[in-house]
């Protein structure tokens, strides 16, 4: 999308997706959830950009673009893994199957990279060797290749609380999934990992890390939820620079999406104060950069749904076959 096409649809923004004729509503950080009784689950991706544990802003077509990355790489993958969606009644929205899901994410890096307090690349500079069942070797540096891709399992914490680094024996131990959907868990990660390494380089991209989560449906079978490979998800870096930038001791050149998170953090305690108003450039080259991932992990063009006067309005529309009779 040119930058004056997206200029002039930049008004048609999913702030909020509340819909009273559907049952069950539970509100996310950025999705809207509604549980159907037929065991049917119904997400809706706004255009809200989480950070700080608060809602920065809404970013134009963002709820589209995962939602649509997401679709991509399932269809991408479901011959590795079974996977929740059932419909795309609307590019925001994908009716999936409910799931029970398993208290444990499951991330898989291919780098040591990272920046959050359980990253790999975070506990290594702290010193530490063994992490998550693994031992690495001294003398890595920032963004280095592993010798294989690794799992970093983490707790759940559906209370809000953090999430806590787990080695695979204390999953087990803790009786958080039984050794064998471990195993299978295990299997599916590495595998759609993989896959999407795979999809990844043929794009010009390298997929260094990406998160999984998983659930069981009522026969209790592991099924992959959420969403898949998503700029939001996984970390890409672009291929035909890597080595050079990695040789200078530089960050790899990525999709950057944090212009309003680094604007933000430069201006307030964002934990505390008042979220400045956040300029109108920022928002539109925010959502530039999400358009571009999108375009660039599945090789299609970007077409804005434009039906109705307003993105909500369209969504009800499509949505309506579902409501109670």
């Amino acid at each position: 999308m040119d930058p004056a096409t997206l200029r002039a649809q930049a008004h048609r923004i999913l702030r909020d997706a509340a819909i009273p004729e559907l049952p069950n509503h539970y509100s996310g950080k950025v999705r809207e959830n509604y549980d159907l009784p037929d065991g049917r689950r119904v997400i809706v991706a706004t255009d809200r950009l989480s950070a700080f544990d608060r809602i920065l802003c809404a970013i134009p077509f963002k709820g589209h673009v995962l939602t649509q990355t997401s679709r991509y790489c399932f269809e991408q993958t479901r011959d590795i893994c079974p996977n929740h969606v059932l419909d795309y009644p609307d590019p925001n929205v994908v009716v999936a199957k409910r799931l029970t899901i398993l208290p444990v994410e499951i991330v898989v890096r291919g780098y040591l990279a990272g920046t959050t307090g359980t990253s790999v690349l975070t506990l290594y500079k702290k010193g530490q060797r063994e992490m998550y069942g693994h031992i690495l070797p001294d003398g890595m540096r920032d963004n280095q290749k592993l010798m294989a891709p690794i799992i970093t399992p983490t707790s759940k914490e559906f209370d809000g609380g953090h999430d806590a680094p787990l080695t695979p024996a204390e999953i087990l131990e803790r009786k958080l999934l039984t050794p064998d959907q471990w195993d299978q868990l295990s299997a599916y990660a590495l595998a759609l990992f993989a896959r999407g390494q795979k999809l990844a380089a043929e794009r010009g991209l390298i997929l260094a890390d990406t998160k999984y989560e998983f659930g069981t449906d009522e026969t209790g079978r592991i099924v992959l939820a959420d969403e898949i490979h998503t700029p939001d998800s996984s970390r890409y870096w672009k291929a035909a620079s890597f080595d050079a930038r990695f040789a200078a001791g530089e960050k790899p050149e990525s999709f950057d999406k944090d212009f309003v998170r680094s604007w933000v953090a430069a201006r307030c305690d964002p934990y505390k104060d008042a979220i400045p108003e956040i300029p109108e450039q920022l928002i539109l080259d925010t959502a530039a950069v999400y358009i571009e991932a999108f375009e660039t992990i599945t090789g299609q063009s970007f077409t804005p749904d434009l039906d109705g006067e307003t993105v909500l309005e369209r969504i009800r529309a499509r949505l309506a076959p579902l409501f109670p009779r």
